[in-house]
């Protein structure tokens, strides 16, 4: 009997007639992609004229203030959720003073975009040091080049209300230090910034998939690597202790970096909490889909909104993509 006749099966050929269609496979689609699911990273640098490309991130620049203005126009006109920024000084110090700086290039923005597009977007700060200081690490290091964990969460602190007075809607520490939450959520609170939430970058993996961020935001670490304050890409139980112990802080929603190689991540995660989860899928997973589509080896689109894809259906609510305006003007064709 051949497939096509299904017989005493009506099973047989059932998944062949649900795919049978554009139509058809879209109503039967168990994961949807929208554009409200997606926030786009930004990078904005003081003392520019222009904007800058970055080489090993195609259509990806690092933004002058005025346009950065206009991209975040773009994004709110297609419809993505917010932005996440991230911030080049001209100036960098061994505190990253800048990164809490009323004047300083993130907290600028924040005001003139709060300005320009009120609770249009969600405006997402990302918090960490390693923009800011000269070493490139993510918080104050000792003499012996070892990252002093309490001493950067006082920074963390002051960044996270510097950052709440610019007019951030979420504030978003990614440098992965022992307590960070439970410090910002604390100084935060202290500021009366109550309602301000959380997004806890709680399983930050020491990744081999962020080299062309490091291009991008110039923070390379100078000396050393990140290794002791990163997660470690073999484990898995330890992301689990990692959210629960940022929840317990205070965290207000959580996220998982980089996204596609730790699609099980976000799986086991997104079963285990109760708030939202996001996943960043970053730099490295954007410029191989980039260098490929640009050999002619994978059709761009298509592999871009299938990797989108599959991030969402392991369980990530919300997905940071440097494709995100991109992909909603497809997905509202």
């Amino acid at each position: 009997m051949t497939s096509g006749q299904g017989g005493a099966n009506p099973g047989f050929a059932r998944g062949r007639r649900l795919r049978s269609t554009p139509a058809m496979r879209r109503w039967t689609a168990q994961t949807r992609l929208s554009p409200a699911d997606l926030v786009l990273p930004v990078f904005v640098k003081e003392g520019i004229a222009e904007p800058v490309p970055i080489s090993s991130m195609p259509g990806v620049v690092q933004h002058t203030p005025e346009s950065l203005r206009k991209a975040a126009a773009e994004a709110a006109e297609a419809g993505i959720s917010g932005l996440m920024l991230f911030g080049i000084p001209a100036d960098k110090d061994a505190v990253g003073s800048q990164a809490d700086a009323a004047d300083g290039v993130v907290n600028a923005a924040l005001q003139q975009l709060r300005a320009d597009l009120g609770d249009e977007l969600v405006l997402m700060a990302d918090l960490c040091l390693c923009e800011y200081t000269d070493h490139g690490h993510c918080g104050v290091v000792t003499p012996a080049g070892v990252v002093d964990n309490d001493p950067t969460l006082d920074r963390y602190a002051a960044v996270a209300i510097a950052q709440a007075q610019a007019g951030a809607h979420v504030i978003a520490p990614s440098g992965m230090m022992d307590g960070q939450v439970a410090a910002i959520r604390a100084g935060l609170d202290s500021a009366a910034y109550t309602e301000t939430p959380i997004l806890a970058y709680a399983a930050k993996y020491a990744s081999g998939f962020y080299g062309p961020f490091r291009e991008a935001a110039e923070g390379a670490p100078q000396f050393g690597d990140r290794s002791t304050y990163q997660m470690d890409p073999p484990n898995t139980d330890e992301a689990l202790r990692e959210v629960a112990q940022d929840l317990a802080e205070g965290a207000d929603a959580v996220m998982v970096k980089p996204a596609g190689p730790y699609l099980d991540i976000i799986a086991r995660v997104a079963d285990a909490v109760d708030v939202p989860v996001a996943a960043y899928q970053v730099s490295g997973e954007y410029a191989m889909v980039e260098a490929a589509a640009a050999n002619g080896w994978v059709d761009r689109e298509r592999a871009v909104l299938e990797t989108l894809t599959s991030i969402r259906r392991a369980g990530a609510g919300s997905v940071l993509t440097y494709w995100a305006v991109e992909a909603a003007r497809w997905l509202r064709c």
